[in-house]
């Protein structure tokens, strides 16, 4: 669908009629979504493409199953590709960045546009329209896909300037999951010791000084296990979970670890019990980095792990939805990682490396059927990724969009 069609569409939507888009009627009264709009719950399995969900569900649910991200009653699809002069796929910052700034934008970009200008980002203006924010993952919190909400810096890997940005400009009310390196000068080990036995490349390294302490000036209680998460009253709060992310990322049988300290579905469960307290509603990102991390390492068994804690995290979203119909869902990915096929088991590896390569097979739940996972790369792909939604506007995702669709839609909520 090309942009002049995208812009028809908006319109008429604003005024209230019903859109016919080919077979499908939207019904769109504008002025009755605002209205019940209050809050936005967005979701990132990092990496995820249709070829995820369907092992997924698979794995999971079984033949005749479905999983909790499809059962919402809209669905469509995004494009990811950046503007980037060198690479026509995207990474996670300008696939990130491309929601929050309605941009798209060049790869390693965290709220910048091509021309390297920075651009106010939709978790920063939801802020400043009085709403209660925050973000949960399993990567560092630091790291591109939350950073592109709530912070500005020309290169994904100033870690430690997001983490100050965080703070002294954004200022998530919630920051719950990995990344306590990148909190803590050099030599200054936190909750999380340096150079651990999984990974001894770990190890604290701000240049912005002890962010922490600096957090906890700010009003923000930092917890860093599970059993202080759970305690933590209401207010801003920072918890920081591991050393990066709150895994370890490998090939099969080479160290790779999927055990978070806390699950991401307990994560989601703590910083919405926060957020709804705001009178002016939210926003909240929940990220499942482990299904890109893994797809990068051709990992299926970890990847579909991965995939199953975010269904977790999906259902407490859900649940929260279903009490809250003020509240927007929306559930998709940044792009998809491995060229992901999902095969019968009689087909031969007919990737010949030992990188991109042919997994399982793997079981289905109450069939004798199994099937294979084949993995063409072990980097991104350009494959378009599925976008499920509920809620106020969720009828907007219907149909194939651009990413910096995400942008057009949640503006309408989140910003005044």
């Amino acid at each position: 669908m090309d942009a002049k069609p995208l812009r028809w569409l908006a319109a008429t939507v604003t005024t209230g009629v019903l859109v016919a888009v080919g077979a499908t009627t939207l019904a769109a009264d504008a002025s009755n979504e605002r209205q019940k709009a209050r809050s936005v719950i967005f979701v990132n399995g990092d990496g995820m493409g249709p070829a995820h969900r369907e092992a997924a569900r698979l794995a999971l649910e079984g033949l005749d199953g479905q999983l909790v991200m499809d059962s919402l009653p809209v669905s469509g699809q995004l494009t990811t590709s950046p503007d980037d002069p060198a690479n026509p796929i995207t990474d996670s910052a300008a696939g990130a960045t491309a929601w929050t700034i309605g941009q798209r934008t060049y790869n390693g970009s965290i709220g910048y546009d091509v021309n390297k200008r920075p651009v106010p980002t939709l978790g920063y203006r939801a802020k400043q329209a009085g709403k209660a924010t925050g973000l949960v993952t399993t990567a560092q919190v630091t790291d591109a896909s939350p950073a592109a909400w709530f912070a500005n810096v020309p290169d994904r890997g100033q870690q430690d300037e997001i983490a100050r940005q965080y703070i002294d400009v954004s200022k998530p009310d919630v920051i719950l999951g990995g990344g306590e390196d990148w909190w803590l000068p050099a030599g200054n080990p936190g909750a999380y010791p340096d150079k651990p036995a999984e990974d001894p490349t770990e190890g604290s390294r701000s240049t912005k000084g002890d962010l922490i302490a600096i957090a906890r000036q700010a009003g923000y209680r930092y917890v860093s296990t599970a059993a202080q998460l759970q305690a933590a009253p209401d207010g801003r709060l920072l918890g920081l979970f591991a050393n990066q992310e709150m895994f370890q990322q490998r090939e099969e049988g080479q160290g790779d670890v999927y055990s978070p300290v806390v699950s991401l579905a307990t994560m989601t469960s703590k910083a919405l019990a926060t957020l709804k307290k705001d009178r002016d509603g939210f926003f909240l990102l929940i990220e499942e980095e482990g299904v890109d991390e893994f797809s990068h390492d051709n990992n299926a068994a970890r990847m579909l792990q991965s995939m199953g804690e975010l269904e977790k995290a999906v259902a407490v979203a859900k649940a929260y939805v279903n009490a809250h119909p003020d509240t927007l869902l929306v559930i998709t990915g940044d792009h998809e990682c491995g060229g992901l096929t999902v095969e019968d088991t009689g087909t031969t590896d007919e990737s010949g490396d030992a990188i991109s390569k042919e997994d399982g097979p793997f079981a289905i739940p109450g069939s004798p059927l199994k099937f294979n996972l084949d993995w063409t790369t072990s980097g991104h792909t350009g494959v378009d990724v599925p976008v499920t939604a509920a809620g106020p506007y969720a009828t907007l995702f219907t149909g194939k969009h651009p990413n910096t669709h995400v942008h057009e839609v949640l503006s309408k909520i989140l910003t005044k």
